[in-house]
């Protein structure tokens, strides 16, 4: 047999078969967040830790006074900020039920109350938000800004906080449920933090409406009976102060006596509260009403 006979012939190419370069396909740019900061890596061991305890105590948050001592509290150690916003939508257009919370001694009300008022910088925060696949929105607001005469810059220039950052959630339908602000000193707001609201947020939302929910049967009840003669005048007077932010040095200025003496005052305040440091204890008190917003 001849040799050439054993040769595998291969077939002609069928034309059926045969395809032309197809054309490349443009790629479409999505900014899309992934789980990691933006050094491009996960989160530390400890930021891990500060998260997940950061979550467990959000679903222990079910009345304004836990709220209070988480967000100003724990809540500190991931996203650092001087004063939070928070707007529940109530009805259409966009009206909010607003409520404020920080540590410092700023009056809350003013900062809901121009955050209800803006025409300008509130509507832009949620526009961006919205458009940019709801992540958060971050912003500089100052005095050289487009921002820096809108009625809620004003009142978050007057405390010093120069920078937001903005997350909120949504219902089924793609419609704004609630928006959080927070509001950070100049040229603080980073990535990393960004990413941190993204997370927390959801978290965030579930703990304020249960205040919310639980208002009326937790909160509206009144002072515990005795609450006003657990502390004595004078630790009240501290507490006080203490929910202002001053320190043992200040506060000691402020009434004239030692900050030794008041380091002792606070001491026999925490203990008798019952409470493991500072911001729990004004969380208490709130709830004792031994203090009020």
């Amino acid at each position: 047999m001849s040799s050439s006979l054993n040769k595998a012939v291969a077939p002609a190419p069928d034309p059926a078969m045969t395809h032309s370069p197809s054309p490349e396909i443009p790629e479409i740019s999505i900014d899309v967040t992934s789980a990691t900061t933006s050094e491009g890596s996960l989160p530390d061991p400890l930021e891990l830790e500060s998260l997940m305890l950061n979550i467990d105590a959000s679903l222990r948050v079910h009345a304004r006074h836990q709220f209070f001592t988480w967000t100003q509290g724990l809540l500190q150690n991931l996203v650092k900020h001087e004063l939070l916003i928070c707007a529940l939508r109530n009805g259409e257009p966009l009206l909010f039920h607003v409520d404020c919370f920080a540590v410092a001694p700023v009056e809350p009300v003013p900062f809901g109350e121009s955050f209800r008022r803006d025409t300008s910088l509130v509507p832009h925060l949620i526009k961006t938000w919205e458009e940019n696949y709801f992540r958060p929105a971050r912003c500089e607001i100052g005095s050289d800004t487009q921002f820096a005469q809108t009625p809620l810059a004003r009142e978050l220039a007057r405390i010093g906080t120069g920078s937001v950052l903005a997350h909120g959630t949504y219902d089924a339908f793609g419609k704004l449920a609630s928006f959080f602000v927070f509001a950070c000193r100049p040229g603080t707001v980073t990535s990393k933090q960004a990413y941190f609201v993204e997370v927390v947020v959801p978290f965030l939302h579930l703990a304020w409406v249960r205040t919310q929910v639980n208002r009326p049967a937790g909160e509206g009840a009144g002072a515990p009976a005795g609450a006003s003669t657990l502390l004595t005048l004078r630790e009240q007077e501290i507490l006080r102060w203490i929910h202002l932010g001053k320190s043992n040095i200040e506060i000691g200025a402020i009434l004239g006596i030692s900050p030794l003496t008041v380091k002792n005052h606070v001491q026999k305040i925490l203990r008798k509260l019952n409470v493991q440091n500072r911001a729990q204890a004004v969380g208490r008190g709130l709830a004792l009403r031994i203090l009020s917003l």
